[in-house]
């Protein structure tokens, strides 16, 4: 493998640590900056909306910008953009200059969501196998980075504007340094033919196999979107809810509660680990299947099931079912039209956002008709649905690999 190529990947890495990092900045530093402004929690929900709307805005533009001026551009500027606006909020000295701070705070790190994305595809094509989910895994690696460095900075008296400053500096210095090893452009089948095979199952997801029919190029991605939107609202609604489930539903403490989070964190990190793998071996859309169909399992034993170890269980196998599917999903977005490889994972990536939002917002307006643990028959529903249409976006690829598995299944 060219030196260039594991650098690039490595690349990828640093950027998917950094988004994670500095998101996650924000969020450990959220109870610091509401008392400083001096909001209400109603009022900080509204400015929330702001982070969504510039991440979503940021994703349209960073695709469009990313297909025509290149991940190697885009990338590392938008990466160094949003470690710059991470001392904004820290800043802001009422709601009024908050909810600018997130605007743009947001804008920059949807822009570095999709572009690094975009990137990732590009990595993973020239490996020619893949890759994706290890990306997002050292995502959530830079979430627990992030609190981390909150708690020091916390244990060190040192004020939220400095802290703040101070770690986006750095992303800034990490963002430059790192862009000379990212890709200069799409790369092209491995010239060496130790890759045709998986590069010929990389370009089966864009062909479809001869009298088969499936969407075309922008239906499929449309199609990919939804799938996106409805996983992504289930990891919103398990980020949000989990905990509270334990402590209203089954009557456990503060500190148990807090291990339903942790436990739907740590199988889904875990599962991200083990997904490219398995990719390889079974298939992205197996992974895609077969991943939501655990995931409906488990949340069904957290809606119905009466006890703490249940909970515990079902939270374990929703994380690692649905570990692997955004993976998976943006990868075939960004394989679905390589030229339009930015637009496409844009699509995707805004549509999955979006999701992401509402699930709290649906499980808690459900909760007034249904109890809390009975509203997560709604993810059950929408893990079925994923995993029955994601069959229909089965590629030539996985079929072979279906048939060459059979004789060792008897």
């Amino acid at each position: 493998m060219e030196r260039s190529l594991r650098a690039a990947r490595v690349a990828t890495y640093v950027y998917f640590v950094l988004c994670g990092t500095l998101m996650g900045a924000w969020v450990v530093h959220i109870p610091a900056i509401e008392e400083h402004v001096g909001i209400s929690h109603a009022t900080l929900g509204g400015l929330l909306v702001l982070l969504g709307v510039g991440a979503f805005t940021g994703m349209q533009v960073a695709g469009r910008l990313t297909d025509s001026l290149g991940v190697r551009v885009v990338v590392p500027a938008s990466a160094a953009l949003c470690g710059a606006a991470l001392a904004l909020p820290g800043l802001a000295r009422d709601p009024w200059t908050l909810a600018g701070s997130l605007l743009v705070f947001g804008f920059c790190n949807g822009s570095l969501d999709v572009s690094m994305n975009v990137h990732a595809v590009h990595v993973e094509k020239a490996y020619g196998r893949p890759v994706m989910s290890g990306f997002h895994a050292t995502f959530s690696v830079g979430g627990v980075l992030a609190a981390l460095v909150g708690a020091g900075a916390a244990s060190a008296d040192l004020g939220t504007a400095a802290g703040l400053a101070a770690l986006g500096a750095v992303g800034v210095v990490v963002a430059l340094a790192s862009a000379r090893a990212l890709l200069p452009a799409a790369p092209t089948p491995p010239a060496d033919g130790s890759g045709d095979q998986e590069q010929e199952q990389r370009q089966e997801h864009t062909e479809a196999p001869s009298g088969d029919r499936r969407p075309g190029a922008g239906g499929r991605v449309w199609l990919i979107a939804v799938l996106a939107l409805m996983v992504m609202l289930c990891e919103g609604a398990a980020n949000d809810w989990s905990a509270l489930h334990l402590r209203d539903v089954l009557g456990a403490s503060a500190g148990t509660a807090a291990f339903g989070y942790g436990t739907f964190a740590a199988a889904m990190t875990t599962g991200r680990l083990l997904a490219d793998r398995l990719a390889a071996r079974f298939g992205s859309m197996a992974i895609l299947r077969y991943g939501a169909a655990l995931a409906a399992v488990g949340i069904t034993l957290v809606a119905l099931g009466p006890w703490l170890w249940a909970a515990f269980t079902g939270w374990a196998l929703f994380g690692l079912g649905l570990s692997g599917c955004v993976p998976q999903l943006f990868s075939a977005a960004g394989h679905a039209d390589p030229a339009a490889a930015g637009a496409n994972v844009s699509r995707v990536a805004g549509l999955g956002y979006v999701g992401m939002l509402a699930g709290p917002a649906v499980i808690g307006w459900l909760t007034h008709l249904v109890a809390l643990n009975h509203a997560f028959v709604l993810l059950t529903l929408l893990c079925v649905t994923t995993a029955v249409a994601g069959g229909l976006l089965r590629t030539g690829s996985d079929a072979t690999r279906e048939s060459e598995l059979a004789p060792s299944d008897h």
